[in-house]
């Protein structure tokens, strides 16, 4: 009997790949809508979702991890997390291919992340999973933007002054 703890992670696509995060982070998963476009922005940054009368900051995930954007499908869908960051919390949304389910991951089954040349920068990953279908990879939402980003996605308009 194994006293490794678990975490709930609900995991998602882009494109072939399987990505997971905490569902402590997670807030909300929506269908996709297009956004309220923000000029000046980086490529990534697609707008603010309105998510019942709030703005939230939306980003393409594929164009913040480096892969090639696609167009929504049926299955397109934002997840709405909560992105730790220096002293604050930052919400975003971030556009994925696909939800796939709420899961439980076993702390024991977590391995670090390999450095293989992966098409993603390794220090987003906080661990890699093996499962019967291939790998899940946790990401480290902390990570995904550096404090300067961040600053400029809680505030996005200021991007645009």
């Amino acid at each position: 009997m194994s006293n490794a703890s678990e975490i709930q992670v609900v995991t998602f696509g882009l494109g072939a790949e399987i990505f997971a995060v905490p569902v402590t982070l997670v807030r909300e998963i929506l269908d996709y809508r297009e956004t309220f476009r923000i000029p000046n922005g980086p490529d990534y940054l697609l707008g603010l979702t309105d998510m019942r009368g709030q703005g939230v900051t939306t980003i393409d995930f594929r164009m913040r991890l480096g892969l090639p954007p696609v167009a929504p499908t049926p299955s397109t869908r934002i997840l709405v997390v909560d992105v730790p960051v220096a002293d604050r919390v930052l919400m975003l949304g971030l556009v994925v291919d696909r939800v796939l389910e709420v899961c439980s991951v076993r702390t024991d089954q977590l391995g670090s992340a390999p450095d293989i040349g992966v098409r993603w920068p390794s220090d987003y990953i906080a661990g890699v999973v093996k499962r019967e279908e291939g790998f899940v990879v946790l990401v480290e939402m902390g990570r995904i933007f550096s404090a300067e980003e961040a600053g400029a996605l809680q505030h996005p308009s200021a991007v645009a002054a």
